[in-house]
């Protein structure tokens, strides 16, 4: 049996793309609204965490690493021996690795993952893993059905360091993209035809191949990944490199012109909204 925690945007398509696969699942979140939706659709709902016990395997797709530790101290005790967590949470690879190094008569693996709710919806988001080997390659099936890209990348915590690092270009790309565009109007280049010759050569990126022509040239904005989330992850960029004790000044100043942004743009905003604010910035 496969469990389930957390049903938000990300874990909500988990568990359509899982029960599509026609997994034998049960699932809980904190939040009664969630596990309401949950029950809707058709799912086995747990009442608590304890209810979980019989899992092989537990995915958690949570937001923070406090709630992430929170949730394995109260469902940890009720795992059974040989069961393989996977976090597919945004978290704090410090908390990775002590939640790896405490587990006991299970396995806990980081497995951060990109691609939006879509991607997690349709089974074609990345997976990149840290943990143990023997429990990956034991999982990998499940997480296949999953995912379009899975890879393993390294011991605990290294998913979560790739993720964090993943998210930190993401997020300056974004910003150099959007004062590149505003660069080419003013010499009288459209935004379509930057976009056609960035594309083309080596300074093309997720950001403007995937993020401009899906979310930003046509208005859409509607990723599904918010300002809030991507303010989080840059949050959790500079934090790392505080506590490896490096200097990464380009990493500050982008995270700065995130930080500056809530003056125009809430958390609840889409991500890809931060073209908005550069551009208006530097008009």
């Amino acid at each position: 049996m496969i469990g389930l925690v957390g049903l938000g945007a990300m874990g909500g398509g988990y568990l359509a793309r899982l029960m599509e696969q026609s997994c034998d699942l049960v699932c809980f979140d904190a939040m009664p609204e969630a596990r309401a939706r949950a029950e809707a659709a058709g799912a086995k709902v747990a009442s608590s965490l304890a209810d979980l016990s019989a899992c092989e395997t537990v995915i958690l797709s949570l937001p923070k690493a406090s709630i992430v530790a929170a949730v394995m101290e109260e469902l940890g005790p009720h795992l059974k021996p040989g069961a393989i967590v996977v976090d597919t949470s945004t978290s704090e690879p410090d908390t990775t690795k002590r939640l790896a190094a405490e587990a006991r008569g299970y396995t806990f693996l980081d497995g951060p993952v990109s691609g939006g709710p879509q991607g997690a919806r349709t089974g074609t988001m990345t997976m990149v893993v840290g943990g143990d080997e023997a429990a990956f390659a034991k999982v990998k099936p499940l997480l296949q059905k999953m995912t379009g890209k899975l890879v393993h990348i390294g011991p605990s915590g290294a998913g979560h360091t790739v993720k964090i690092a993943n998210n930190l270009l993401c997020a300056a790309n974004l910003v150099l993209m959007s004062e590149m565009a505003q660069m080419a109007e003013r010499a009288g280049i459209s935004l379509s035809e930057l976009l056609t010759g960035i594309n083309a050569g080596s300074g093309r990126s997720g950001v403007s191949e995937v993020n401009f022509p899906k979310w930003i040239t046509n208005e859409a904005y509607d990723s599904g990944f918010t300002m809030g989330l991507m303010r989080k992850d840059v949050g959790l960029a500079t934090g790392l490199a505080a506590r490896l004790g490096i200097d990464l000044p380009a990493t500050e100043n982008i995270a700065s012109i995130w930080e500056n942004s809530r003056e125009m743009l809430d958390d609840s905003a889409d991500f890809n909204e931060i073209y908005k604010y550069r551009n208006r910035s530097n008009a």
